[in-house]
């Protein structure tokens, strides 16, 4: 099943924003996701068990380094992301 989700990661007690969530995004990326970033959230889209692995993976590796919120919306219904067009 194809599914689509909106991640947003909140590094905590860090004033260095940018770096964990780069390098959550590579994670993704490194599993052959096209991860489209936004200002508050990003957005990924893929086959529901290979995304809800490389998200676990991606999480547990940030949280080796840093404090972190994950947000996370998924769902079924939405439409793909392509690079014209953002949920």
């Amino acid at each position: 099943m194809k599914v689509q989700a909106e991640i947003s990661v909140y590094p905590l007690k860090t004033t260095e924003l940018s770096g964990p969530i780069d390098e959550f995004c590579r994670t993704l990326q490194a599993h052959g996701f096209e991860v489209q970033t936004g200002p508050m959230s990003s957005s990924v889209s893929g086959e529901c068990k290979d995304l809800f692995k490389s998200v676990q993976e991606a999480f547990e590796q940030l949280t080796e380094k840093y404090q972190v919120v994950m947000v996370t919306k998924i769902s079924n219904a939405c439409p793909q992301v392509n690079n014209d067009r953002q949920f």
